[in-house]
């Protein structure tokens, strides 16, 4: 009788407490899959990492390359609904409003083709909603190894012809994950380009990255603590079919760190995304952000500024003086 009356009403609720928090965490889970799969455009899957360290030789430079070859590459990968599979690379259309559209019509505008040659990925960009039976869009999978693919394979074969172009690289949301993913396989010798190769890149900007580490790049304030979609969501992997949550990405930007940007309001559930570790927390979060169309705002200063400037001027200003101090090769 004695042993009973000493044992501690607290260690009787433990098990109810444990049970609350799991539910909390439960809750916080599936709020984040709900709202990033039907509220907000779309965050992460996995895209291919490479083909490994290059193990080549690397080729020595020539001191000049030909003339048809821009000093700087600008390599612009658009977000979800904002491409298509058969845009015009050099002239893209298929979406007028595109976020990106603003950037880099303002750099086509200030440069002439020999400084830098604009290059706006086509690619699927769609996002097919898993939990909606009518919807026939292409998987998030497909679409994003097709925009990886597509850049990749853009900066590959300016490479082979033109030797002594630099890049810089940006993308928002889908096309952000694509940049920064191209970003982390150069910074870490996994192919695109060879290793000696990696102060080519000049800079990547990223707005919205879904795979975003705080402190793993250049972040612009006003920068929350928040991570991407993917990272929040990686445990959960083969929860929703045609949609792969991997995680953050493997050696980060490498040596290409320094040279990331990255842009993320406050809210957005694709880069700022709360952590179930702290469900409470969690739950909080994710209530206040059901009706806060943040991700779709960049172009304007309502949820992200800097300095009195939005985060697509901010990536202009940014962009304009790579571009402008970039080196001048020689041409034949």
């Amino acid at each position: 009788m004695g042993a009973r009356r000493a044992t501690p009403r607290r260690k009787r609720r433990l098990p109810k407490l444990l049970l609350f928090f799991g539910l909390l965490a439960v809750i916080a889970i599936i709020l984040i899959v709900i709202l990033v799969i039907v509220l907000i455009q779309p965050g992460p899957p996995r895209i291919p990492g490479g083909p490994g360290p290059s193990t080549s030789e690397p080729r020595e430079r020539p001191d000049a390359q030909s003339a048809d070859c821009p000093d700087v590459l600008t390599v612009v990968i658009p977000g979800t609904w904002e491409s298509s599979a058969d845009d015009d690379p050099y002239n893209p259309s298929a979406n007028p409003r595109s976020l990106m559209l603003r950037v880099s019509s303002a750099i086509d505008e200030e440069f002439p083709t020999s400084r830098t040659s604009v290059y706006t990925v086509p690619y699927i960009a769609q996002f097919r909603n898993p939990t909606n039976l009518a919807d026939r869009q292409v998987d998030y999978n497909v679409s994003r190894t097709q925009g990886y693919k597509r850049a990749a394979g853009k900066i590959i074969d300016t490479n082979k012809k033109c030797p002594l172009t630099r890049y810089v690289i940006m993308g928002f949301s889908q096309g952000a994950v694509i940049a920064g993913d191209l970003a982390s396989n150069i910074g870490n010798g996994r192919g695109v380009l060879d290793p000696a190769d990696q102060d080519l890149v000049l800079g990547v900007g990223l707005i919205a990255d879904g795979r975003r580490e705080p402190g793993k790049q250049n972040d612009i304030t006003p920068s929350p603590p928040g991570v991407g979609a993917e990272i929040a969501l990686s445990g959960m992997s083969s929860l929703v079919p045609g949609i792969t949550m991997t995680g953050p990405r493997t050696g980060g930007f490498g040596d290409l760190q320094g040279r990331v940007e990255s842009i993320c309001a406050p809210g957005d559930l694709i880069c700022d995304s709360p952590t179930v570790t702290n469900p409470l927390g969690a739950v909080r979060q994710l209530a206040g952000a059901i009706n806060n169309p943040v991700h779709a705002m960049y172009a304007t200063p309502r949820y992200w500024s800097h300095d009195g400037t939005t985060a697509t001027q901010w990536m202009y200003g940014w962009a304009s003086d790579v571009i402008a101090e970039a080196p001048r090769p020689k041409h034949n």
